[in-house]
């Protein structure tokens, strides 16, 4: 679905942002990943730190684009990581995969599965990547936002 679409049917609402602001979130997506690295806390603990890397990079991602996602809608979560493909031209099946790592998250919050430090590794490597794509996205893109 299309980012006009998103703010039509009130996933997403405009925003204007800053180099400010910008500079605030990259620093603050890099200290999660860093901690995400942690080798001495636990799985879990390392995987959420990563999946809120991910939430930092998508946030990003549609604010250099004008849009933030609405406080009032449900599902914004997934609405941010399924946004990326067009903010940030993000590779669908990256996409995807940064979803599997939403759920995950979920299941880690809200029934208190485990995780396995492969998924860990994955999601790590998965927030890299990431991190890698919207940095050379805004570089190209949105020079101006980078700090």
């Amino acid at each position: 679905m299309s980012l006009q679409n998103l703010l039509k049917i009130g996933q997403l609402v405009e925003h204007a942002t800053d180099k400010k602001q910008v500079g605030k979130l990259l620093v603050a997506a890099a200290r999660s990943l860093e901690d995400a690295r942690q080798e001495s806390i636990s799985l879990e603990t390392r995987l959420t730190a990563a999946y809120g890397a991910i939430m930092q990079f998508s946030m990003l991602a549609l604010w250099v684009n004008n849009y933030r996602p609405s406080k009032s809608a449900a599902g914004h979560h997934q609405t941010m990581i399924q946004s990326l493909v067009q903010t940030i031209e993000l590779d669908r099946d990256q996409m995807l995969l940064l979803d599997t790592f939403r759920v995950k998250r979920n299941a880690i919050d809200y029934t208190g599965d485990g995780v396995d430090a492969g998924s860990v590794s994955a999601c790590l490597e998965a927030t890299e990547s990431l991190q890698g794509c919207l940095t050379r996205w805004m570089a190209k893109n949105k020079p101006e936002l980078l700090p």
